[in-house]
């Protein structure tokens, strides 16, 4: 499939059959092509040689079925993908600049939490934990489908705070599904209500349908998450190093991808 001397890298994404490819024809260029259900879309980057001075760590929370991971990777690809598989919290990095200064971005998805039976405690998994305790900012997703799913967001935030009782919690409060409005169940002046609670910032979202919206209200997060870090001066910030998990339908895509370029390796043509 790739030519020789060409530098090659695939990265498999959640969701049925989408691939993500990277090709390095030259040190200062990048070419990147998307693959889903046999469609494939390409753009080229130029390739920043410089180190970023500033890592930014984002975890993504909320309940079942509320875009999580949706609102990911239309943030970072521009693109909506409908069908993921169960999501096993999945690590992905980019690199961005802000303000003139480029920055590593790491943003941790989740899989969901839940209320436990008749109380407001949270239930989750001790990789949420981690997680939280790891990240440096914290995006809270609900839908304006289910009011649950909205009714969960207080209680999340308190777990945040036993885990950080003192620290300064930057977080954003995403309304997503916004184009059901048919179907809405938690109204914009709930959403604003409960952001001004925590002491965050809300927007309202559809990642299907407005990645501009998307796209602002995460690089908002991370201009003040940037401000933040740069004025620490060199003091210690907590986190652990989190692994790139390894599901099995990641295995098994890997697997499919492997036997694929085998295949096709005798016949090898440029991309």
């Amino acid at each position: 499939m790739v030519s020789k001397g060409y530098v090659f890298t695939a990265f498999l994404m959640p969701g049925p059959d989408l691939i993500a490819v990277w090709i390095w024809p030259t040190r200062s260029h990048m070419v990147q092509i998307w693959g889903h259900r046999g469609c494939f879309d390409r753009q080229e980057y130029p390739v920043l040689d410089s180190v970023p001075n500033k890592i930014i760590k984002l975890v993504v929370l909320g309940g079942s079925n509320v875009g999580k991971t949706a609102l990911v990777v239309r943030f970072l690809t521009k693109r909506f993908i409908g069908d993921y598989e169960p999501n096993t919290g999945a690590l992905y990095s980019r690199k961005f600049t802000i303000d003139g200064e480029q920055i590593s971005l790491q943003v941790q998805d989740t899989p969901f939490v839940s209320l436990e039976d008749d109380n407001d405690n949270i239930c989750c998994q001790e990789q949420i934990n981690r997680s939280i305790y790891w990240a440096d900012g914290f995006v809270f997703v609900y839908s304006i489908t289910d009011y649950n799913s909205y009714r969960l967001i207080r209680p999340l935030y308190q777990h945040i705070r036993k885990i950080h009782p003192n620290a300064n919690i930057p977080l954003l409060l995403m309304a997503n599904k916004g184009d059901l409005l048919r179907a809405r169940q938690v109204s914009s002046k709930e959403g604003l209500q409960m952001a001004s609670e925590l002491g965050g910032t809300y927007s309202e979202v559809s990642a299907r349908e407005n990645y501009e919206g998307v796209q602002e209200a995460f690089q908002h997060l991370c201009q003040e998450l940037s401000r933040m870090i740069g004025s620490c001066n060199g003091e210690k910030r907590r986190g652990l190093h989190l692994i790139r998990p390894k599901s099995p339908n990641m295995q098994d895509l890997k697997r499919r991808l492997k036997q694929a370029l085998t295949s096709k390796g005798k016949s090898a043509t440029t991309l």
